[in-house]
C-alpha cells in the first residue's frame, strides 16, 4: 500500500486529490493538511511514501515546507501548480529544491479536467513511490564510460563529428537538464535541441532559468530560429520542434504537427527530425522520464549512424525513457547525470 499525504489550503483540492487517488486499491491517503506547517506534522506522524504539496498556502507556503521535507525526511513530493508564468517559476524552483514532478491546479476549475488527469495522477504517484528518493546519486554504473563532470568537460580530440545534440526528457527533467547544460563550456561546438514534457506556460520560464545558469545561450524555440553552435533551443509546450536542413543552415521549425502525438513536445518527433536532417551528425540523449518517448526517434537516429546516451537508472527520478532505449539495445553509453555533460562533449568527437 502506497501512503500519501495531501497538503493544500483548498478543501476542494484536498477532496479532489484524495478521491482520485482513493480509486486505486494500491494507494491510501493517510492524512490531509491545510498548510505547510500542518503538512510537516502529518508527514512526521504518518511517514508517507509520497506527498502532494500546494505552493501558495497560508502560515507556511509549499516551498518552505518542501525545504524542510528535503532536509529532515526526504521523500517524493509532487507539487500542485497553477499553469501560469508565476506558477511555472515557483514550480521550477520547487524541482530545484527536490520535488520530483507537479500536477496542475487547474483541475479545480472544470470537473472534466479531473477525469482527464485522474489516471495520470495515479500513475505518477505509483511511479515515484517505487523510486523513493533514488534520484540522488548513490552509485556508479558498470557500463558508464565516463567520470563525474569536471570543471572543464572532456578533452577535445580532432574535429567535431556530431554537431547536433537532441535531448528527450520528462519527469524529473528540469534539474537534470540544468545540471547538464550548466556544465557545458561557452564555446560548446554543437547545437542543442530539447523536448521536455511540460505545459506551454512552463517552457519559456524553463528556458530562461537554463539561460541564467549556463555558459551557452538557451531560449524557447520560435519561428525564425536557426541552429548555431553554443545555442540550445527548448521546444514550446503544446508544440513540437523539428529541424529543416537548408543549403547553408538548419532551421528550427515550431509546429503543432503531428497533432496526434501523445506528448507535445515529443522526443520521438524531435529526434526523428534530427535523424532525417543531419543523420550521423546527431547525438541523442535520453534523460529521466516516464514511458518510452524518444525510443523510436533514437532507433531512426542509430540507423542513420548517430549515437545515443542514456541516463543511468541510479540517477533518474523515473527510469522509464532511458530504460526503453537500453532494453532495446540502442544506447552507446549509460551515464550518471553528473557525468552527462562530459559524455556529451566526448561523443561529439566519436
Amino acid at each position: 500500500m502506497i501512503k500519501v499525504v495531501v497538503v493544500d489550503d483548498s478543501a476542494f483540492m484536498r477532496k479532489a486529490i484524495s478521491t482520485m487517488l482513493g480509486k486505486d486499491s494500491d494507494i491510501e491517503v493517510v492524512a490531509t493538511a491545510r498548510n505547510g506547517q500542518e503538512g510537516l506534522e502529518a508527514i512526521r506522524t504518518h511517514d508517507p511514501d509520497v506527498v502532494t504539496m500546494d505552493i501558495e498556502m497560508p502560515v507556511m507556503d509549499g516551498l518552505t515546507a518542501l525545504r524542510h521535507v528535503m532536509m529532515e525526511m526526504p521523500r517524493p513530493v509532487l507539487m500542485v501548480s497553477s499553469l501560469t508564468t508565476e506558477g511555472a517559476e515557483a514550480t521550477l524552483k520547487a524541482m530545484e529544491l527536490g520535488a520530483v514532478d507537479f500536477i496542475p491546479k487547474q483541475l479545480s476549475k472544470v470537473s472534466l479536467d479531473i477525469i482527464k488527469i485522474e489516471q495520470d495522477l495515479i500513475d505518477r504517484v505509483k511511479t515515484v513511490a517505487r523510486r523513493k528518493m533514488r534520484h540522488a546519486p548513490t552509485r556508479s554504473v558498470a557500463r558508464a564510460k565516463v567520470a563525474p563532470v569536471s570543471a572543464r568537460p572532456a578533452v577535445r580530440k580532432g574535429s567535431v563529428k556530431r554537431d547536433v545534440v537532441a535531448i528527450g526528457v520528462s519527469t524529473g527533467g528540469p534539474p537534470a537538464v540544468q545540471k547538464v547544460l550548466s556544465a557545458l563550456p561557452a564555446d560548446f561546438p554543437a547545437s542543442i535541441v530539447i523536448a521536455q514534457h511540460m505545459p506551454a506556460a512552463f517552457t519559456g520560464p524553463f528556458a530562461k532559468r537554463l539561460d541564467n545558469v549556463s555558459n551557452i545561450s538557451v531560449k524557447e524555440a520560435e519561428p525564425g530560429d536557426v541552429l548555431k553552435p553554443g545555442h540550445a533551443f527548448v521546444a514550446p509546450g503544446g508544440k513540437h520542434i523539428v529541424l529543416d536542413q537548408k543549403v547553408s543552415r538548419i532551421d528550427v521549425v515550431v509546429t503543432p504537427e503531428p497533432k496526434e502525438a501523445l506528448y507535445k513536445p515529443s522526443a520521438n518527433v524531435l529526434i526523428s527530425s534530427v535523424a532525417q536532417a543531419v543523420g550521423r551528425r546527431g547525438l541523442g540523449v535520453i534523460l529521466t522520464g516516464m514511458g518510452n518517448d524518444g525510443m523510436e526517434g533514437i532507433r531512426e537516429l542509430k540507423e542513420k549512424g548517430g549515437r545515443a546516451l542514456a541516463q543511468s537508472d541510479a540517477t533518474c527520478v523515473v527510469y522509464g525513457m532511458p530504460k526503453a532505449i537500453v532494453d532495446a539495445g540502442l544506447d552507446d553509453e549509460i551515464v550518471d547525470i553528473d557525468g552527462m555533460a562530459e559524455a556529451i562533449m566526448s561523443n561529439l568527437y566519436k
